[in-house]
Formats: structure tokens, sequence, C-alpha cells
């Protein structure tokens, strides 16, 4: 099958022309538990300081405010505000060119860091969780990630359970497309990521990067987010998050081989080597 031309995205100074090579989300959480570094980057000089570090391998920085690790509690608005919008600001001033997403489930957390310099949204409920979400993308026109997640952080890996795990989640995500753009988000502002370790097992979410072409025809750029998951350690025998970096080195190669976009990574500097190698091979 002929992967569909999806129209290229211009952020700030940066164009991503999809198909081209694969390009790199750099990870910060501004969260006291998120499950590898909670805690870390939750100051302005501490994270100023780790995307310093980044900034030379990522494309995009992604802020998070609210874990979305499995069991984790959810946050107020107004927490997660505080959280990210004196970072979202610091950064937009340290470094004016670099595109930023903001990871929320919540319009009003959305609205305000759009407002103070983000550009763009990464959405793990795809608007389900707070029906403003997506009308307010569709007024602000900026792009959106839209993620398959089955139930919500707190229950999501309880018992996860699929009739077929790709074309379920494929279904999942041609509807919240649909939903997106009566919403008024142009199609070439939406991008898809299957939700690896969002309700899924170990099984789903091999079989999920095995079938990546399956999602090729929806249209929309593929973001994978296989950073130091919970399958790769299972894999790897490696309980501690920190320590699956080879695993997931593994993970985004095989990612780039089934078609992904952008792979969101918390260590950028060496996923960067391995998508050169990648992007040589199967471009």
């Amino acid at each position: 099958m002929t992967k569909p031309v999806i129209k290229p995205w211009l952020i700030r100074d940066r164009q991503f022309i999809w198909g081209d090579r694969t390009y790199l989300m750099g990870v910060l959480n501004v969260t006291p538990d998120s499950f590898s570094d909670g805690g870390k980057f939750n100051s302005c000089d501490a994270a100023i300081k780790q995307v310093e570090q980044m900034l030379p391998y990522i494309d995009i920085l992604d802020i998070g405010g609210e874990s979305t690790r499995p069991n984790a509690e959810a946050v107020s608005a107004a927490e997660e505000c505080d959280r990210v919008l004196p970072i979202i600001k610091a950064l937009r001033d340290a470094y004016p060119q670099l595109p930023i997403s903001v990871d929320t489930m919540k319009a009003s957390v959305a609205k305000e860091a759009i407002a103070v310099g983000a550009d763009i949204l990464n959405d793990v409920s795809a608007g389900r969780f707070d029906p403003e979400m997506l009308p307010l993308v569709g007024k602000l026109q900026v792009p959106i990630f839209l993620m398959h997640m089955q139930g919500e952080p707190r229950t999501m890996q309880l018992k996860p359970h699929y009739r077929h795990v790709v074309q379920d989640i494929k279904q999942f995500l041609n509807d919240a497309i649909l939903v997106a753009k009566a919403c008024g988000i142009p199609k070439h502002l939406i991008a898809i990521d299957p939700g690896i370790g969002f309700g899924k097992n170990l099984e789903h979410n091999l079989e999920i990067i095995k079938n990546l072409s399956v999602f090729q025809d929806i249209g929309a750029p593929l973001l994978l987010g296989v950073s130091r998951k919970t399958f790769i350690g299972k894999l790897c025998d490696r309980p501690e998050p920190s320590d699956r970096l080879l695993g997931t080195i593994a993970a985004c190669g095989a990612c780039i081989a089934g078609g992904a976009d952008i792979l969101r990574v918390h260590d950028p500097k060496e996923i960067a080597e391995a998508c050169r190698v990648s992007d040589a091979i199967y471009r």
C-alpha cells in the first residue's frame, strides 16, 4: 500500500516533511510522580538545563504537568497550570524557535499553554475527557496529537482487552479524526498515536508495533511513544525505567521500520543516532 502524502507542518522556523526522516519529540515531565523522571525537572532552572542538553537532537519538546502512568491520580487544572505555565514561558524566552507541545487532557490548561508560547497539543485522551478540548483546537487552528487509550490512567492496566487490537485502535483513531474535523480541526493538523502502554499488555504492544503499516492509510503523521515503557522492562528484565535505553533503541528502530514519523523519547541524543541509521535503511 502506498503511503498517502500528508501536508507538511510549519511550526515557527521548522518544517515537518512527513516521510522525509524521523522526527524526535523530547519528553519534559514537570511532575512529582511521572513513571521515569518525576520530580527531576519541575523547576525553571532544572527544565532549562535539561532542554539545553536535548536541544541539538529534538524537533519538538513535549511538556507535561500531569502524570499519565498506570494508577496515576488526576490533578486539578489549576495545579497543572501552576506546574507547566512558568516553565513554558521560561523555555519560550530561552528558545524562541523551539516547537513546544503541551501534554494535557484539559482544555483550560491547553488554552493557557498556547497563550504563553506552546505550539501543539498532545492529548492522550484524544479529546474524550474534556468536551471543550477539540472545539478549542478548532478555534486556535493548532496541530494536535490524538492518542488511543483504553480506560483512564488509573484503571487502564487492570484488564485491557480487545477483539482485534490493531483494528480496534485503527477504528478508534479514524473515529477520533472524524470528531476532530467536525469541531473545525483541519485533517492536516491532526497526528495520531496508537498509545503504546496505555491500556495494553505486553502482547498488545508487540502486536501494534509489528503492524504499524496498518495505520498508514489513515493519512496522518504517526507518533510512537515506546521510550522506557514497561513492556521493554519485562522483555529485558529491567525494572528501573532509566535502565531501558538499549531496549528503547531496539523498539524505536522497529517503529521506524513500520513507518513512524515521530518518536517521543527521554534520551534524544542516543535515539537520534539510532534514527539516522534506521532512516538510512528504511526511508
